[in-house]
C-alpha cells in the first residue's frame, strides 16, 4: 500500500512514529471523450481569454478574488514562507470526545496510520486505550500545506485517521424551504415507522454493490469482445500545428512577395535600356 505521509502522532508528551495510507479509493470509471469524426481524444488547452493564445504553468500565478475581478496575487515566496511555517509532519491530538457527538456531515476522508519504525509498542496502546475508553481523538494535521481537522479511532485492528470539515466550511440550512410537519395524521406517521421496522436490519456493507458502475463494465467488456472499438488516429501537437501554420503564412507571404517582383525588376531594367539609333522612318512604314 503506497505511503502518503510519514511523521508521528503525539497525545500529551507521547509521540508515535506512523505512516499515512489512503483508506478508500474512487472506483468510478473514467470515460475519455473522443472527436466523434476521427475518434482522436479531446484535450483541453490551457488558454488566456483576454489575450487569445495558449499558456503554459510559468505563466500563471495564484490569486484570491475578494470582489468581482479584483484579485489579491499571492506568489511562490508568500506561499512557500506560510508552508514552511505550517510544515509540521504531526497528527496533534487535541481532545478526546465520544464518535456519536461528532455529525456524520462532518467527515471528509479516510487514511489508515500504520506504525513506522520504533513505534510499535506505542502504537499499540494508543489502540487498546481508545478501544477500552470508547473514545476518539480530535486532532489537527498538515496535509498537502492545509491544516485539516481530523479524527483519530479504532477501525478493526486499526488506527483510522478521518479528516472531518471545520464548522465554518458546513453550510447552514437557514436558506432552505423547508415544509412544516404539514398536519402529518398518527396513522400516516404509525404506517411509515412500520415500514421503517420492516427494513430494519444490521448494516453489512458487503451486501452493497455500486450496480451502475458493474452494468457499464459488463457493456464496455461485451463491445470489447464483439468488436464494436475504435482506433484513435494520432493526433496532432498543438505546436506543431501552430508551427505548421505560421510557415504557411511566412511561405504564402514569400511567394505574395516574390510574385510582385519581377514586374518591378523587368521596369528597372527597361529604363535604362541603351536607346536605338535613329534612322529616320522608312517610306513604306506608317
Amino acid at each position: 500500500m503506497h505511503t502518503m505521509w510519514k511523521g508521528s502522532i503525539s497525545f500529551g508528551l507521547v509521540s508515535i512514529p506512523v505512516k499515512l495510507h489512503a483508506a478508500t479509493e474512487n472506483k468510478d470509471l473514467k470515460l475519455r471523450q473522443l472527436h466523434k469524426e476521427c475518434h482522436t481524444p479531446i484535450s483541453y488547452e490551457k488558454v488566456c481569454p483576454g489575450c487569445e493564445k495558449e499558456i503554459t504553468n510559468d505563466d500563471i500565478v495564484k490569486a484570491y478574488e475578494y470582489e468581482k475581478n479584483k484579485f489579491v496575487v499571492l506568489d511562490d515566496e508568500d506561499l512557500e514562507k506560510l508552508k514552511k511555517e505550517n510544515d509540521d509532519k504531526s497528527v496533534e491530538i487535541i481532545d478526546f470526545v465520544k464518535l456519536e457527538e461528532i455529525d456524520p456531515i462532518y467527515f471528509e476522508k479516510s487514511y489508515f496510520l500504520a506504525p513506522n519504525d520504533g513505534g510499535g509498542k506505542a502504537y499499540a496502546l494508543l489502540r487498546e486505550a481508545l478501544k477500552d475508553s470508547g473514545k476518539i481523538g480530535v486532532a489537527k494535521i498538515i496535509i498537502r500545506s492545509k491544516e485539516q481537522l481530523a479524527v483519530v479511532r479504532v477501525y478493526e485492528n486499526t488506527l483510522l485517521m478521518e479528516t472531518i470539515h471545520f464548522p465554518d466550511e458546513v453550510r447552514g440550512t437557514g436558506e432552505l424551504q423547508l415544509p412544516d410537519d404539514q398536519n402529518v395524521s398518527k396513522k400516516e406517521l404509525d404506517t411509515a415507522l412500520m415500514l421503517i421496522k420492516q427494513l430494519t436490519t444490521p448494516f453489512e456493507a458487503d451486501k452493497y454493490h455500486d450496480e451502475y458502475r458493474s452494468a457499464l463494465l459488463e457493456l464496455i467488456e461485451e463491445k470489447r469482445a464483439g468488436k464494436d472499438t475504435v482506433e484513435a488516429t494520432d493526433a496532432k501537437k498543438p505546436a506543431a500545428k501552430s508551427n505548421v501554420t505560421d510557415l504557411m503564412s511566412a511561405l504564402q507571404a514569400s511567394v505574395d512577395k516574390t510574385r510582385k517582383k519581377p514586374g518591378k525588376t523587368t521596369a528597372k531594367k527597361r529604363a535604362p535600356a541603351t536607346p536605338k539609333p535613329k534612322t529616320g522612318k522608312s517610306k513604306g512604314v506608317s
